[in-house]
């Protein structure tokens, strides 16, 4: 089946105010940078993100924060975006923090068909308030629920028209468990190919999981850093 769209505004179709998006990308690395700026173009809100970071102020989705168009965020590590951190503390802005290992597995679970999983991780901490605690070998154990979404937007190196995805690197991160994830799965890619031009032995998201593709363009690929002082 040939799921190929022009452009990000043509595989957003159908997005709108107060959906579920999964976004997949560590840090600013393997973000998909065309469908964050088109949801920032089109100013859809009230959106509720899943992804490990926030962006920073001025890019990823740190722009969807800009524009208050996050209502709720449900990450892993937000300690680069001075914005989210101003909106969190003020009550602006909804915030679900999960250990970085839960979320990934929450978010496999949810493409899995897995409905809940028992983990150690959070016991004792505030991640654990309200949940369902077991014990399995005689240690605490919580109940952490799957993730889903209306929406799963991933970033590759290389797809084809059928959906079949390569990623390149540490991009692949967050990627592949979120494209399974989502009721609708876009991947924008750098490079698109024709259908058999991909090695089956590396494909890393089958096509199976995606319904959008296109190729993106104008790819910045920041890198994410934290200066601690100045150099001497």
């Amino acid at each position: 089946m040939n799921k190929l769209v022009s452009n990000a505004h043509a595989a957003l179709a159908g997005l709108t105010d107060g959906m579920t998006l999964m976004l997949g990308g560590f840090g600013l690395c393997g973000i998909p940078e065309n469908c964050i700026a088109t949801l920032v173009e089109l100013g859809i809100k009230d959106l509720t993100c899943i992804s490990n970071n926030a962006g920073v102020d001025d890019f990823g989705l740190g722009l969807l924060l800009q524009k208050r168009q996050i209502r709720k965020m449900i990450s892993s590590y937000v300690g680069e975006n001075d914005e989210f951190e101003r909106q969190m503390l003020s009550g602006e802005l909804e915030v679900d923090l999960i250990p970085q290992g839960s979320l990934a597995e929450r978010c496999r679970a949810g493409g899995a068909g897995i409905p809940a999983f028992f983990t150690p991780a959070g016991y004792g901490t505030e991640v654990a308030l309200g949940k369902e605690v077991r014990y399995f070998n005689g240690k605490p154990h919580i109940l952490e629920e799957a993730l889903t979404a209306d929406f799963a937007i991933v970033k590759a190196w290389k797809g084809d028209r059928f959906g079949n995805l390569v990623y390149k690197g540490t991009a692949r991160n967050f990627n592949p468990v979120m494209a399974m994830a989502g009721k609708i799965t876009i991947a924008e890619v750098e490079e698109l190919v024709e259908p058999g031009e991909l090695d089956p032995n590396f494909i890393h998201t089958p096509g199976i999981f995606v319904q959008r593709i296109f190729q993106g363009s104008r790819y910045e690929k920041r890198i994410e850093k934290r200066t601690v002082r100045a150099r001497n």
